[in-house]
């Protein structure tokens, strides 16, 4: 039976933008509302980075996938020269985190 619960597992990749400081971070996780909340909470010390700029964290663009190797793989292509372009383009068309 665990097998089946790991294979319903999602993980998704996500690109979170400050409102404050324009900046971006991407990343991935298994739980997208609970990673999302972390970075916009104050006290929180999981991301330096996003704690050194403050500000609303809101998410930009995302990407569903089935394993983790593969979110590790779209995280890594889109901090990528190539990949900041794709959501780029993305995020400002069909692919907006809303319209997912």
């Amino acid at each position: 039976m665990a097998k089946l619960r790991l294979n319903c597992l999602m993980f998704y990749v996500c690109v979170i933008k400050s409102e404050n400081s324009d900046k971006t971070y991407i990343g991935q996780t298994s739980a997208l509302e609970k990673r999302l909340k972390q970075h916009n909470d104050p006290c929180n010390d999981f991301s330096n980075y996003t704690k050194q700029n403050e500000g609303a964290w809101k998410l930009i663009y995302k990407e569903e996938v089935s394993t983790r190797a593969e979110a590790l793989r779209r995280e890594k292509f889109l901090k990528s020269g190539k990949g900041r372009e794709v959501y780029r383009f993305l995020g400002s068309s069909a692919g907006r985190a809303g319209g997912c």
